[in-house]
């Protein structure tokens, strides 16, 4: 098995799982996901990573199938030019999960507006946060232990990575906050705490369609949420889409324009790194991490501007960075 290998998760709008039988899709039983994700998900044993991707705004299946595709290529070429950076990394070899959804629209404000209620009723309202959660903890239960000393020591610790792109960055933080219902245990200087339902090692929001106060508005309990390492979200001025188009539907920016606002603790801002530039230990061990990509996301046509430019080989060497420093 290609350690490219992409497994692709379909939700419906009400964010049910949904399984391929002879009569089509259909929803899986809420009493059989984990059997489902059993009986089609398994961690390899050569995986060193766990991604969980989540895609956002008008992407197609297909589409965002490819998206994954670049994201792994641009990982496996950063990683191969410049293994130096990422010392603790030997070697980098990902799994990933691509969760699907809904999240075509005709691209006007009526469309924008109706998306973003989507995603947030898919997790409020419906399935999509328990699925997601349980996706989550399955995988966390059925990696290799890394917080075991034995493992750290080798190759078979997984360490288990989320990402959203868009609106998809709001079902991921649906997801997590699902969980959250024990004390603070997010930052990589907090040590993993018994007992939970699962642990991410770190959570990467790019271009993110939400509100610059959402972790603290909408998102509070990602504070006490079973994550390890730190949220981090990228912004660029460029993203038409949570700028002009989240603007005229939420009479605000957006943190994939603007970056985190307000949260429930501290936000360390930072500038996106080229390729060559190593990110310190310093720049992504806080809570709360705004990626400024104003001079990396810059290209895009259309009323969404860079919003869909996140595809870069900056992103691939941030994504190292972050899996480098959950070890």
């Amino acid at each position: 098995m290609s350690p490219a290998t992409v497994h692709p998760v379909d939700l419906d709008p009400d964010g049910r799982l949904l399984e391929t039988t002879i009569q089509g899709p259909r929803p899986v039983p809420t009493g059989r996901l984990l059997d489902h994700f059993a009986e089609e998900l398994t961690p390899p044993s050569w995986a060193t990573d766990l991604l969980v991707y989540v895609h956002g705004w008008q992407t197609s299946p297909e589409s965002a199938l490819t998206a994954v595709h670049r994201l792994l290529g641009l990982t496996a070429h950063q990683y191969d030019q410049r293994p130096e950076l990422y010392p603790a990394l030997r070697p980098w070899r990902p799994w990933t999960v691509l969760i699907r959804w809904p999240s075509r629209s005709l691209p006007s404000l009526g469309g924008y507006r109706r998306i973003r209620d989507r995603a947030h009723t898919m997790s409020t309202q419906g399935h999509a946060s328990r699925v997601i959660g349980q996706l989550l903890g399955y995988l966390d239960v059925s990696r290799s232990d890394p917080a075991a000393p034995a493992v750290l020591a080798n190759r078979d610790g997984q360490y288990l990575h989320v990402i959203g792109h868009s609106f998809g960055c709001r079902l991921l933080c649906e997801a997590v906050q699902w969980a959250a219902d024990e004390p603070p245990t997010l930052g990589w200087s907090t040590p993993q705490p018994p007992g939970r339902p699962f642990t991410v090692d770190s959570m990467l929001l790019l271009q993110m369609a939400a509100p610059r106060d959402a972790f603290a508005a909408t998102f509070p309990a990602l504070g006490k949420a079973p994550l390890r390492g730190p949220v981090v979200a990228t912004y660029s001025q460029h993203d038409r889409a949570t700028g002009f188009w989240h603007l005229r539907a939420e009479k605000r920016a957006g943190i994939g324009y603007a970056g985190i606002g307000t949260a429930p603790a501290p936000v360390s801002g930072i500038r996106m790194r080229a390729t060559g530039n190593t990110y310190p230990m310093d720049d992504l061990d806080h809570r709360y991490v705004s990626v400024d990509a104003s001079d990396v996301f810059v290209h895009g046509n259309g009323p969404a501007g860079a919003h869909s430019d996140h595809l870069r080989p900056e992103t691939a060497h941030l994504l190292l960075a972050l899996a480098n420093h959950s070890r």
